[in-house]
Parts: structure tokens; C-alpha cells; sequence
């Protein structure tokens, strides 16, 4: 028993991504000698949240609290956690649970963020049917593997939205390898922001932002970007040709322009999906693949391993992303402000009953 209880703005139906979230109490997960519970200060508002609450990608296990970039103080550890402690200063991305058994193959390799068994921060449900709840509340209870002690250096609000966000762009810019190559982040939003951030950090050669018009391009050249395309201009994917080694797409668009993308990428290129559309991706011509040999892959958030790696180069390099605090009794009209592409370029929400 805790002296605490589990409250948060929770959605019952499709509707509540519409700002018609309930703040309640609810029933968290089962408590494990592995799990943490967190008092949460800060989280993050992430696409994802929108999509759940509407029941976009799948039908949602209502109800839901989402939210799955959490800043928190720990409050209660488990018997079997040995790198947090009580009131450390922690976070949660978007997994709170992989099988982790060596006969895994992706636990095994320390990419758990690919387990078949993965169970997401909120939406989630485990083998003993209780359900994974998110950081649109006041605690948090999450298995203690995909707990992360933050570093001094960085502030809570700044590092909610590294936690799913940066993750989600970090994970594809080291993995194919952005040091040294001609770099495209399509879509300069939440996740698109991190992406400059991050590729210059990682040594990128060169950093183009691609979006529909150049409304942002003087933020991409704040950020760090180098070059930008917009793809209302004329003519702009012949202009561009095979200028990008790596693109990394943050769209969630079906109606995106990715025959153009690709035509982007030079000889063995490489375009990366990480944003998640709630309907299949365009069609594009064979033949651009074919000629060039581009390789089209996906990126899922990132693996604890990679998330610790990220949270210190951002310490060591004082990486800082563009974020608006707003009051965690104002999730719901947030999310409508969010839907609205009012962010520049994170939504924080801060719990304004939080005490240290």
C-alpha cells in the first residue's frame, strides 16, 4: 500500500482527444520488486498521445492515461532495483516493459525497444491483464529496466520531450550513421527539431530541414540547419537531386511527397520512417530504389542503452531543445493547441501540485 494515489487526466473514448480528457484515479499496474514509482513534475506531449487517445493506430484499452516523456522524483523502488534511488531525479520514455529474457533476441542484443513483448509506457496491457498508464497524471509506475537517472546538467522541462522525441531521432541519426554525411530531416516539428539538433551534434557534414513552405526556415537556420527545401517551390526535387545521404522522416503523413524524397537521396542513400501516418505511406516508382540502390527502412523510439547515450551527449554538448511549459491542469486544451501545430517546438506540461 502507498500513501499516495494514481490520478490523471484519463480519456474513455475517441473523444478525448478532442480535450475531453477526465482527471480521475486509477488503478496503476501491478507492483513488481522491479518497478519504481515516480511523482512526476514534468511530461511531455508527443504525436503518439494523439493518436492513442483517438484510437488512431489500434483500438485503445480505455481508459487511458497517456504521456510517455516523464521527469519525476522516484518514490518507492523495488527490492531488485539496484541503479535508482529513492528520490532520484528520473524519466520515462515510450517502453515500459520488454520480455528481457536471453533468449530474446533483440533483449539479448540490448535492442529492446524491438521486443515482441514490448508494452508501452501508457496503453499497454501485461501478462497478468493490469494495464501501463502514462505522465498526464501525478505518479507513475514503471518497471525499473526502462527507469533513467537524469543528468544534473539538464532541466526537467528539457529533458520530458528527450526522453520519446529525442530518443525517436537520435536512435536512426547514430545507428545509419550521420557523421560525415549530407543530412535531411523532413518536417520541422517536434521531432524534426531534435533531428537538427541532433545531427550536428553527431558530426553531420550537413543538415537540410525539407517542409511544405519556408514559414520555418529561419527556425531551421536557429537550429543549426544548413540548408532548407521547400516542397511548394517548383521544380525543388530536380533542384535537390541526390544532394542527401540520409534522410530521416518525421512526417505522419499519407499524402507526403515521398516519391519526391527519395529523389532527394544520392547513390546508396538511406530514408528513414519514423513518423507513424494512421494510413499507409504513398506509392513511389520502383525505379527510384532500383538505380540508386536506396535502402527505405523505420526506426522505433530507442533501446535504454542508446537513451542513457543520449542524455549524456546532450549534458556534454548542452543541447537544448525549444520547449512551452504549460500547466498539467491544462492538458486539455493543450492537446487541442498541439493538433493546432501551436508547439515551438515541444509541449511540456508541468504539474503545478508537484513538490520537491
Amino acid at each position: 500500500m502507498t500513501d499516495y494515489k494514481f490520478e490523471g487526466w484519463c480519456g474513455h473514448g475517441p473523444d478525448s482527444a478532442e480535450g475531453k480528457m477526465k482527471w480521475e484515479e486509477y488503478e496503476p499496474k501491478t507492483w513488481s520488486e522491479d518497478d519504481v514509482d515516480i511523482k512526476i513534475s514534468h511530461c511531455g506531449i508527443c504525436g503518439s498521445d494523439i493518436h492513442t487517445l483517438r484510437s488512431g493506430w489500434y483500438p485503445t484499452p480505455y481508459p487511458c492515461v497517456v504521456g510517455h516523456e516523464i521527469i519525476g522524483k522516484a518514490v518507492r523502488i523495488g527490492k531488485n532495483v539496484t541503479h535508482i534511488q529513492q528520490g532520484d531525479r528520473v524519466g520515462v520514455g515510450a517502453q515500459a516493459f520488454s520480455c528481457l529474457k536471453p533468449d530474446c533476441p533483440m533483449c539479448a542484443d540490448g535492442i529492446e525497444n524491438h521486443c515482441p513483448k514490448n508494452v508501452g509506457t501508457y496503453g499497454g496491457v501485461y501478462e497478468d491483464k493490469s494495464k501501463s498508464y502514462g505522465g498526464y497524471a501525478n505518479y507513475n509506475r514503471t518497471n525499473s529496466h526502462f527507469v533513467f537517472k537524469i543528468p544534473e546538467k539538464i532541466p526537467s522541462s528539457h529533458a520530458a520531450p528527450l526522453l520519446c522525441g529525442g530518443a525517436t531521432l537520435y536512435n536512426p541519426l547514430k545507428t545509419y550513421g550521420a557523421k560525415g554525411k549530407r543530412v535531411g530531416i523532413v518536417g520541422l516539428g517536434g521531432l524534426g527539431h531534435f533531428g537538427v539538433l541532433f545531427a550536428k551534434a553527431l558530426g553531420a557534414k550537413s543538415v537540410t530541414v525539407i517542409s511544405r513552405s519556408h514559414t520555418k526556415e529561419s527556425d531551421a537556420r536557429k537550429l543549426g540547419a544548413d540548408d532548407f527545401i521547400a516542397t511548394g517551390d517548383e521544380g525543388w526535387e530536380k533542384k535537390h537531386a541526390g544532394s542527401l545521404d540520409l534522410i530521416v522522416c518525421t512526417v505522419s503523413s499519407d499524402k507526403m511527397p515521398m516519391q519526391g524524397y527519395l529523389e532527394l537521396l544520392a547513390f546508396r542513400g538511406t530514408f528513414v520512417q519514423v513518423g507513424a501516418p494512421e494510413d499507409p505511406l504513398p506509392a513511389f516508382q520502383a525505379f527510384s530504389l532500383i538505380f540508386k540502390a536506396i535502402h527505405i527502412t523505420g526506426s522505433a523510439i530507442a533501446s535504454p542503452a542508446d537513451i542513457r547515450e543520449m542524455l549524456q551527449l546532450v549534458a556534454d554538448q548542452d543541447i537544448k531543445p525549444w520547449v512551452q511549459e504549460v500547466p498539467l491542469k491544462d492538458a486539455n486544451q493543450a492537446i487541442l493547441d498541439f493538433e493546432a501545430g501551436k508547439p515551438r517546438y515541444r509541449f511540456v506540461l508541468v504539474n503545478e501540485n508537484y513538490k520537491d
